[in-house]
């Protein structure tokens, strides 16, 4: 999920539509392929590292091509957003997905999903509303109680039926990421204000792969490199191209034609491909209380994102 701006009073059609539910199978999907890669013994800091470091490439081979087409195209952002790059790589990539693919690995992917796809709104609209002095109503401030309750149902009730090793310690873990993720979104929407939005993609993507390979170097993982399956590098290879570059290629493709709260409605419906590929592929064994909790959740997006009555 990226904020950006869109063009105003246009619906989206059925050929957007199409590209939107593509996209919402890779990124519901991409839990679920990170799960199995770590059942092969990869780390989730080896993961996100060999994945970023792939789609980088790709982007910087997209940018090339684009300056090669138009000479004119501008490669550089404004001197002021540097610093802000930097911070972006830092919250959407590097400190994000190292949390998430940890909560992966301790949870499973269908907390992960619920709490990334689901909470995220929650707190972008609530942060939003602080920093530029918008009121929430009455049925906002209600929406975001009954989101927290099914938050905390969620990871309580992961300790009883998941398939990670540490449910408890992964939800924790994994609460971080919408946190980081509504840090990203507010401070990359000013920065692609100001900026080519797929070339500040491009660069954050690039940027973080790199802040990421100190990690793997930390811990050892980057010599998996060199034993890692076929499977595995079919698996990050896949990450890479459909998660990062096809996946923000469509997401921005449809905000330029269609309404942001439109494209945007289509996301939630990513922990149910989740959760629906996680048990078909990965056996992923789901309780009541977890199912119960993500419906509250859902239920306090809707609160908060609907639209005030005329």
């Amino acid at each position: 999920m990226v904020e950006a701006s869109a063009v105003k009073g246009k619906v989206i059609g059925s050929f957007n539509a199409l590209l939107m539910a593509i996209l919402i199978l890779f990124w519901g999907s991409s839990f679920v392929v990170v799960k199995a890669v770590l059942n092969e013994g990869l780390t989730p800091i080896a993961i996100a590292t060999f994945r970023f470091l792939v789609a980088g490439g790709f982007f910087l081979l997209f940018l090339l091509l684009r300056k090669i087409k138009n000479r004119h195209y501008r490669l550089r952002v404004e001197r002021n957003d540097v610093p802000n790059l930097v911070a972006l790589s830092l919250l959407g990539i590097t400190f994000f997905f190292a949390a998430q693919y940890t909560g992966i690995q301790m949870a499973g992917p269908s907390i992960a999903a619920i709490l990334v796809c689901l909470v995220s709104p929650i707190l972008i609209t609530t942060l939003s509303a602080r920093m530029f002095g918008e009121h929430l109503s009455k049925r906002q401030i209600l929406g975001v109680g009954v989101a927290a309750a099914g938050t905390l149902i969620v990871i309580a009730g992961g300790t009883l039926s998941f398939s990670g090793s540490s449910p408890l310690v992964g939800g924790l873990i994994l609460l971080s990421t919408p946190f980081l993720w509504a840090a990203y979104s507010l401070l990359g929407k000013k920065v692609m204000e100001r900026n080519d939005a797929f070339l500040v993609v491009a660069y954050v993507n690039v940027l973080g792969g790199l802040f990421l390979v100190p990690f793997s170097a930390a811990e050892g993982s980057l010599g998996q490199a060199l034993t890692m399956s076929i499977n595995s590098w079919a698996s990050i290879l896949c990450l890479a191209l459909t998660c990062s570059v096809l996946g923000y290629y469509i997401w921005f493709h449809v905000l330029k034609n269609v309404e942001a709260a439109a494209a945007s409605s289509f996301l939630f419906a990513e922990p149910l491909i989740t959760v629906m590929l996680a048990v078909a592929f990965v056996n992923e064994q789901l309780n009541w209380l977890t199912l119960c909790g993500g419906l509250l959740i859902f239920a306090g997006v809707y609160l908060v994102t609907k639209k005030q009555g005329k």
